[in-house]
């Protein structure tokens, strides 16, 4: 029988890497560490760590058992919360990180409606659960995921640029929606760009581009849609803030691509959306823990964020 005490150690190590890094975040000693993922290995039968040099790695079978892990410690989690809240009388605690345009779209609605009412969705639902929002983008997001920091790690993926799943994690896939070219409609117009129409991007390869912060899957997934299209864009303003780029394409300034949750709502009337003649599509997806998914308050959350997106502009 594995013991979930050691099982606990053994996924603190996979997430730490080191075992002095893995006793600190267990208020442990190195050699306590040490012990019970030896006890852990004689239960296995199997070795689940191996020397690489001066440091130790897991191997096939300790990775295996780390998934495992997670599963078995994020229902567990699940299930003490669960009972701690019923216990206090409270309702159920879910944290979530999003990225920006997700976060101002669509988890303001996950809060009950303060005038709505009595019962389901309403101010005194007690199935609601309690909601803690912080923003992140989908690397920091998914970081903060794996530190048991937050229970759900609201991410994206782009048609052309996909997204692995964590180890030890599961998702759902909440919506996909079309990424747009914006410009100023004057632009448009003299580029005989009808409203509404397709935009084709080999025509914007001497445009001035703005583009989404270098540190984000937004800023290589226009780098990637471009360079599709054959050219590398011409950038004269770099902002991670999409309202920024659309700011600025109400100004002339330049042309941007824009998912459609992230424009503004309403469309300024100096801009001009179009879709893409060859398709980009953004893909959102809620990622959790493995096992934890059918915790009352998460399945409520991930159920909520499921419902169609709402229109943007």
């Amino acid at each position: 029988m594995l013991e979930v005490r050691r099982l606990r150690v053994l996924a603190e190590f996979a997430a730490r890497g080191t075992v002095t890094a893995t006793a600190e975040a267990l208020h442990l000693t190195g050699p306590a560490v040490s012990q019970q993922l030896a006890a852990l290995e004689r239960e296995a039968g199997l070795p689940l760590l191996e020397k690489r040099g001066r440091t130790l790695r897991l191997t096939e079978a300790g990775r295996r058992l780390v998934e495992h892990a997670a599963v078995v410690l994020g229902t567990l989690a699940a299930a003490e919360s669960d009972i701690a809240a019923l216990r206090r009388g409270e309702r159920a605690l879910v944290r979530i990180a999003a990225f920006p345009s997700v976060a101002r779209a669509l988890l303001p609605g996950l809060w009950p409606d303060p005038d709505g009412p009595a019962g389901s969705d309403g101010p005194d639902d007690p199935g609601a659960p309690l909601i803690e929002l912080v923003e992140h983008e989908p690397d920091p997001a998914e970081a903060a995921l794996a530190r048991r920091e937050v229970d759900l790690a609201i991410t994206h993926s782009y048609s052309l640029l996909p997204r692995p799943l964590p180890a030890g994690c599961e998702r759902r896939d909440l919506f996909r929606e079309p990424v747009f070219l914006v410009l100023h409609r004057a632009e448009a117009e003299e580029r005989a760009l009808a409203a509404g129409t397709p935009a084709d991007l080999t025509a914007f390869a001497d445009a001035p581009w703005l583009l989404p912060g270098p540190d984000t899957a937004c800023h290589e997934m226009a780098g990637r849609a471009c360079g599709a299209a054959g050219f590398v864009p011409r950038a004269v303003a770099v902002a991670s803030d999409f309202a920024v780029l659309c700011a600025l394409a109400a100004r002339r300034a330049g042309v941007a691509l824009v998912p459609r949750l992230a424009l503004p709502a309403p469309v300024p009337p100096g801009l001009s959306v179009h879709p893409l003649r060859e398709p980009v599509h953004r893909g959102v997806h809620a990622v959790y823990r493995a096992g934890t998914g059918g915790h009352p308050g998460t399945r409520r959350v991930l159920d909520r964020l499921a419902e169609p997106a709402p229109p943007q502009g």
